[in-house]
Formats: structure tokens, sequence, C-alpha cells
């Protein structure tokens, strides 16, 4: 969840533990989380969400993710053992009614290492009356040499036990934290709000608010990393500060033709 949900893929989690150059403000952070802040609504754990299809809309207009549809962002994403990967989400004209029943925006995500495909993602994601960003699963391949190799990680809220997560609060405050995804053994990454309001930069240029979350996952207990959102704009930025030295920065966002990546996987068109 480029930065999804933008979550970072295993592919992408398999860096060299070399140290990168990370901004003061960057490191107070994680002593600075604030007070925690009860919110029944954003779910934890395994905990299953029975979800109102008639609350949900794949028009996706959160201040710190507006998903609409024809926007293209692309990333430059490296780690601390010399790799350079191109990132490039993409929020597709197409929605997925999923099988919990809500219709959701279909948000393309294909990684190239130079011109060759390693990985291509179809996420889906919709937005409750309330304003919250919620996740419903992915479909998604590595591929090598042009073949897919490995589809783990994929999954459906509402299949075999497969429960829909939060990518984003709809009033993000210090404190807040929620389960992002659940297919146990397969997708159990955590979101934590750090902090609003902060100051961050990018190839793309430098916003004054900006918000800081902190992701983890039960399944690699050790990766710990920063995602930071810039207001109107989208992820902005992420960082491996524990596991790795991966670095991902925001270095264009344009605007796409209709039916942009709708292609098949391995084919983003």
């Amino acid at each position: 969840m480029g930065l999804r949900d933008t979550r970072r893929r295993s592919i992408r989690r398999r860096t060299a533990a070399a140290a990168i150059g990370l901004s003061a403000s960057v490191l107070v952070l994680s002593a600075c989380t604030g007070t925690p802040v009860e919110e029944a609504t954003l779910p934890q754990g395994e905990e299953p969400v029975e979800l109102d299809p008639a609350e949900f809309s794949a028009d996706i207009d959160h201040p710190y993710w507006p998903m609409t549809p024809g926007t293209q962002w692309e990333y430059r994403e490296t780690d601390g053992g010399g790799g350079d990967l191109r990132v490039v989400v993409t929020v597709t004209s197409d929605t997925r009614r999923i099988a919990n029943g809500v219709v959701a925006r279909v948000v393309r995500d294909t990684v190239y290492s130079g011109d060759e495909i390693v990985e291509d993602t179809f996420d889906w994601y919709a937005q409750d009356r309330g304003g919250t960003v919620w996740y419903l699963g992915e479909d998604t391949a590595e591929f090598e040499r042009g073949e897919i190799v490995s589809t783990v990680g994929s999954f459906e809220a509402g299949v075999d036990g497969a429960q829909a997560g939060v990518l984003l609060p709809a009033d993000p405050e210090p404190g807040q934290s929620y389960r992002q995804e659940y297919l146990k053994g397969q997708a159990e990454d955590v979101g934590e709000v750090l902090r609003v309001g902060e100051r961050a930069e990018a190839p793309f240029g430098a916003f004054d608010d900006v918000l800081v979350t902190r992701d983890t996952s039960a399944i690699e207990p050790d990766v710990v990393e920063y995602k930071f959102y810039a207001r109107d704009v989208g992820p902005l930025l992420a960082l491996d500060v524990a596991g790795g030295a991966g670095r991902e920065a925001l270095v264009d966002v344009r605007t796409v033709p209709a039916g942009t990546g709708t292609g098949p996987l391995g084919d983003p068109g």
C-alpha cells in the first residue's frame, strides 16, 4: 500500500541492513507517538468486522490520499545494497465488488527493475460514509523473466477468513492504531498514527502538512516502516527504520488516460 496503502511487499522488504540517512525529525518520531486515542470503529487484530456495503463508496477523497481515477504516482525505491526500483501506482477507472459486498476502487501498483516488471498488484480500496479509507484486499504477483513465480500475499475480504482493514482513518490523530489487513499468515499489517502537521521532503517537493504513520507486521516483526502522506498529494515517502534500509520517495504525479492500468497482471497497459 508504491506507498500503498501505500504496505510494502515482501519482495521489497528483503533489503540489506545498511544505514541510510534519516533526518533528525524522523528519528525523533519513534519517541513521540502521543497519547493513545480511543477509536472504537477502527479494527484491531483478527477481530471480524461486518461492513454495510451501502455505507461505502469507490469514490475516495481522503485529504491525505485522494484517489481520483487517472491519477498516477511514480516512486523511486532504493535499499542499502544499492538496489534501485521504479514503482508506478495508478488509480484506475475500474471498480470491483468484493466478496463482502463492498464495491471498491482498483488501484494498480507495478514495480519495475529497469524495464522488467518484478511485481504487479491490484489493490482494492473503498471509503466509508465517515471518511475512513478501508483496504479490502489485493491480487498480487511476483515475476521473474516475465513469468509469475508467486502470488503470496493475495487476499480478499470475506474469503477464507480474510478481513478488511483501515488504510487511513477519517480524522488522523496521534496514538490511533488499526489493523490494515488480515489473513492469518499472509496479511497481518498494522498502522499507527505518529504525527500530523509534519514537514517532509521528496524529489517531487517539500510539504508542511504531512501525516506520518508507523507500519508493522506480525509476519515480519523486526520490520518497522514510517510512511509520510502529503495533504492533497498522497503518499510522499516511506522509510525502513528497523529490519532494513529501504527508502521509497515520490518523484512525479501525473494524469493518465482512462483505461490506463487495467490490463492483466504483468501487462499494465
